[in-house]
């Protein structure tokens, strides 16, 4: 290629694309996913106008929390977002054959939910799994495929022996023939840092030919300057929330981001005047939520420890939840290095959803029992059976007799063992249902589905007394 050729390409305008999780990964992170629909509907017209690339608003733990303990349909709150974003593609998290629960579901499950997802206003499929099985991923991605959505499957980036450049390579490759339209790198503890992220794009890159999206969190310190050399490297997009729910186990801060590009080859051109506004406006959720407890100031630190423990965020912020209701917020530090040793025993899988709950869980066990193992938590038993899927390293043969005595572990696909499931779903569903939905809300979560149902028909109840209360001249005026 000729100086002059170099000089042109080096000068061709490459923008890069910014995806906004203030509505999804930067609450669930800092605020345990607490942010009520309520909350986020008087801002998505200025969201709209800013002009990411997406907002990423729905999946994750969003649909349990919704339910659980907001006491809200996630659905509802889906078809309002598409409501009010007219311009702007919403995206979402999947895992894989878990969609959004914590077990494996079987192939009609998955695709029917992900028909639903996409019906209901969902253009961008965020698709991973904990273990980076792909045999776990092909499902979704194929019925993502067949309702005309983005199918976007994320590597979940970790450290360990076997996580070499030759591991992420090929693990790519096999995500390229199953047929996603783009790649991401999932980097949920942030534990990329710059240099390393440099490289991995540059693998990735000349591996695939996919565009590549880049997730991670700023748990660290270092995540701001992983985006910087990753887009320089050749990222394609990158994940970023507005700066009050930002940094600590959040994102990098999107103004920030924007503005380290502008007038560059990079530059997002987003409208920074936007982003102002809508900065004004969660600095106010965000003072409600520290004065509440809801938001912790321990989240909002940097601990560069996180690279010895590998916790994400939403798990960080989940664990110390999980500590204070068991009025063991003393243990928290005894915990933080337990967490490793139990992913060590069970075969260094990443830590994100399901596995960093059983790990993290377990752990926590392990501590608070002050005898490692001596209670050990059901999901233990099923990662190591294998009905998770497969992990990159196997788990030590001493834990695992422990954990799960003389039991023969799966080799096949976790999903090839489960038969069908939404007949019978929408059999066990049918007392309660009002939309088609409703039989998937079942389907992830069926006791607190069915708490939630019993709750929506009482306030429809409360609804229509009122209302014949106030046609009857008994109501107050």
């Amino acid at each position: 290629m000729s100086k002059h050729m170099i000089e042109t390409e080096h000068k061709k305008q490459k923008p890069i694309k910014i995806v906004e999780t203030v509505l999804r990964d930067a609450h669930q992170s800092l605020m345990a996913t607490r942010m009520t629909t309520e909350q986020m509907l008087p801002v998505i017209d200025l969201m709209d106008q800013v002009g990411y690339h997406a907002v990423e608003c729905w999946g994750g733990a969003t649909f349990d929390t919704a339910l659980r303990f907001l006491k809200e349909d996630p659905w509802v709150r889906l078809r309002k977002l598409r409501g009010g974003f007219k311009k702007t593609k919403l995206q979402m998290l999947l895992r894989g054959q878990n969609l959004l629960g914590y077990n494996h579901y079987a192939d009609d499950v998955v695709e029917y939910f992900i028909q639903k997802s996409v019906a209901n206003g969902i253009d961008i499929v965020r698709t991973m799994d904990c273990l980076n099985d792909i045999r776990n991923l092909n499902t979704a991605v194929q019925a993502v495929k067949k309702e005309k959505g983005h199918a976007l499957v994320a590597l979940v980036y970790t450290l360990g022996d076997a996580y070499t450049l030759d591991y992420w390579r090929d693990t790519a490759k096999r995500i390229e023939d199953m047929g996603a339209d783009s790649l991401g790198i999932k980097d949920m503890a942030g534990l990329l840092t710059p240099y390393r992220a440099e490289e991995l794009v540059h693998a990735l890159k000349d591996a695939t030919t996919l565009p590549l999206a880049m997730h991670t969190h700023y748990t660290a310190g270092v995540a701001s300057m992983t985006y910087l050399k990753a887009v320089e490297a050749g990222c394609d997009s990158i994940d970023c929330a507005i700066s009050p729910l930002a940094m600590g186990t959040s994102q990098p801060a999107t103004e920030v981001m924007a503005e380290t590009f502008r007038e560059t080859i990079y530059d997002p051109l987003l409208n920074q005047e936007k982003l102002s506004e809508i900065a004004d406006y969660f600095i106010g959720i965000r003072e409600e939520a520290l004065k509440s407890g809801l938001l912790d100031p321990k989240m909002l630190g940097v601990n560069i420890k996180t690279l010895q423990y590998q916790i994400p965020g939403g798990m960080l912020s989940n664990m110390v939840a999980q500590l204070k209701e068991a009025g063991q917020e003393n243990k928290y530090r005894e915990v933080l290095e337990e967490i490793p040793r139990v992913r060590k025993d069970f075969g260094e899988p990443p830590l994100v959803t399901p596995s960093s709950q059983i790990v993290g869980t377990q752990a926590v066990l392990n501590v608070i029992s002050k005898e490692r193992y001596k209670m050990i938590i059901n999901e233990s038993k099923r990662l190591l059976l294998g009905e998770f899927g497969q992990t990159v390293k196997s788990a030590s043969p001493e834990i695992k007799k422990l954990v799960i005595g003389e039991q023969e572990p799966i080799t096949c696909r976790p999903a090839d063992l489960i038969e069908p499931q939404l007949e019978r779903f929408e059999k066990e569903c049918a007392p309660w249902k009002q939309q088609d939905e409703d039989v998937l809300t079942y389907a992830m979560f069926p006791a607190v589905a069915k708490e939630y149902f019993q709750y929506r028909e009482a306030q429809q109840t409360q609804i229509d007394l009122t209302i014949a209360d106030t046609e009857h001249g008994s109501y107050p005026v």
